[in-house]
Parts: structure tokens; C-alpha cells; sequence
């Protein structure tokens, strides 16, 4: 399943200006957030690294039409599947339209849930917006390239159907360390809530068994071996006189002894 984004903004400088510092592609990472780094190969070939809600991506992509001053179009070749297309419209008044069409195929659990929450999009959008604060801010292009690429050939705004050759390629995805645990916690939570649905519905004899695998870090720790410690002992106090317990209770007992048939006088 793919999704498709469709944002525009207006920028206030002239449309030459605006369609110049696009074309500056391997400066993007100074005003689009997610993009960490872009290498142009050749006229037509760029290379990306992206990271987008804690997923790192990396692709090839190739322009499909780039015609001075309207359009740029591409179509991820490898890694990412993902295509679109920038115009520009001169509005008047010294400002320009700049619109973006992207769709993308997001993959894995992470990307998944962060479409649901249109991180993509939201990312396109402020991108834009930081363009807009960059490009007014100098009031002049960096650089600019007024060549053209495959100009005339009316490719549209392509889609991921232009992207094909990309398509199951993960594009050596990684994850951070937020995104792990944010996926592990995701996990969870949809489990969570998987197995109070069917509990809801029904008796738990009904309830599915879900298996979640949440990464845990090993726990190191020590005991103490209470028996080694050396226990404490009392001698016994030395005894002088006789151990009444070592001589017979019966043994020096006459009858002249005046303890015995004494009643106590009672």
C-alpha cells in the first residue's frame, strides 16, 4: 500500500530564483530536516540518506524530466521506493508557487506506524517551509544548473509505478535507538490491545495468544554468600566448684540430714 503526499507553499522571490536553488540538490540537507545527505552521481542520478521518525533510509533515484524553471520529476531506481515531482509557477508580483508530489511505499512496522501518523507528510510540509525561510532569507540562489533532462517527454507527476526497479529493495534500512524502542513499546501496546479486543468480545477460552519479542538489556548483579561470613561464638564461662549434674542426686543423703521429713513447719 503506498501513500501520497501533495504539498505547496509560496516563496517570496522570482521564479528563476526559487527553480535555481532546487536544482542545488546536494545542499537540500541545510533546509529539509529528514534528509541527511544527497550525493549527485550525474546529470540525471542522485543519491539520498534520509532518516525520517528514526528510520535511516538510503536510495538511488533518476530524473525523469527536469525542464528549466517548471519541473523536476524522479523515480527511486534503488532502495526507497518512492517517486514524485516539484513545479514552480510564476505568481506574480515577484513570488513563486512551488508545489511537491511524492508517493512512497513505506515499509516495516516503524515506517508503517509512522505513516498512520503522517510523519512523511508532515516532514514534506515543514521542509518546505524551512525552503521558504532559506531562499528568502539570502534572496538569491547558491548555485543554479539551467540544464534539462528528457525535456518534452511528459512523464506527469510519476508514481511508484515509475519506482518498480525499487520496489522490496529496503534501501539498507536501519534503526535508531529511539525507534527501537519505540517499535518494541508499539509492539506491545498493539498486543496489548489485540488481546483485550477478543477478551471483550468473548470468554478467554476466545482470547488468541499474540507473541511479542521486546528487546531487553541483561541485567548484571551480585550476591552475597551469607555462608561465608563468619559466624560469632560465646564460650562458656568457666565453672569452679562441683557440676551438680556430675555427682549422684542420691549419693551423701542420710537420715540425719535436716532437709529430710522437715514439712516446713506448716
Amino acid at each position: 500500500m503506498t501513500t501520497k503526499v501533495e504539498k505547496s507553499i509560496l516563496v517570496n522571490v522570482p521564479l528563476s530564483v526559487a527553480y535555481n536553488q532546487w536544482t542545488q540538490f546536494e545542499e537540500f540537507p541545510h533546509f529539509m530536516g529528514g534528509v541527511s545527505k544527497v550525493t549527485q552521481l550525474t546529470d540525471d542520478r542522485l543519491q539520498w540518506v534520509a532518516e525520517i521518525g528514526g528510520v535511516k533510509r538510503q536510495w538511488e533515484a533518476r530524473i525523469l524530466e527536469q525542464v528549466p524553471d517548471q519541473k523536476v520529476a524522479w523515480a527511486a531506481t534503488e532502495g526507497a521506493t518512492n517517486a514524485g515531482a516539484v513545479t514552480f509557477s510564476d505568481v506574480g508580483g515577484g513570488q513563486t508557487s512551488v508545489h511537491l508530489s511524492l508517493e512512497y511505499e513505506p515499509e516495516g512496522l516503524v515506517e508503517k506506524v509512522g505513516d498512520k501518523l503522517n510523519i512523511v507528510e508532515n516532514q514534506a510540509e515543514k521542509d518546505l517551509e524551512m525552503f521558504k525561510t532559506f531562499i528568502e532569507a539570502e534572496g538569491y540562489a547558491t548555485g543554479a544548473w539551467r540544464g534539462s533532462v528528457n525535456e518534452g517527454a511528459a512523464v506527469g507527476t510519476p508514481g511508484v509505478e515509475s519506482a518498480t526497479a525499487s520496489q522490496g529493495d529496503k534501501g539498507k534500512a536501519g534503526l535508531s535507538g529511539a525507534a527501537m524502542a519505540a517499535g518494541a513499546a508499539v509492539a506491545a501496546g498493539a498486543a496489548a490491545a489485540a488481546i483485550k479486543a477478543k477478551s471483550d468480545k468473548g470468554s478467554e477460552t476466545d482470547v488468541e495468544q499474540v507473541d511479542v519479542v521486546v528487546p531487553v538489556e541483561p541485567v548484571t548483579y551480585s550476591t552475597t554468600d551469607t555462608l561465608s561470613t563468619t559466624t560469632a561464638h560465646t564460650e562458656p564461662l568457666p565453672y569452679t566448684g562441683t557440676d551438680p549434674l556430675a555427682t549422684d542426686p542420691v549419693a551423701g543423703v542420710t537420715d540425719d540430714d535436716p532437709v529430710q521429713g522437715d514439712s516446713g513447719r506448716l
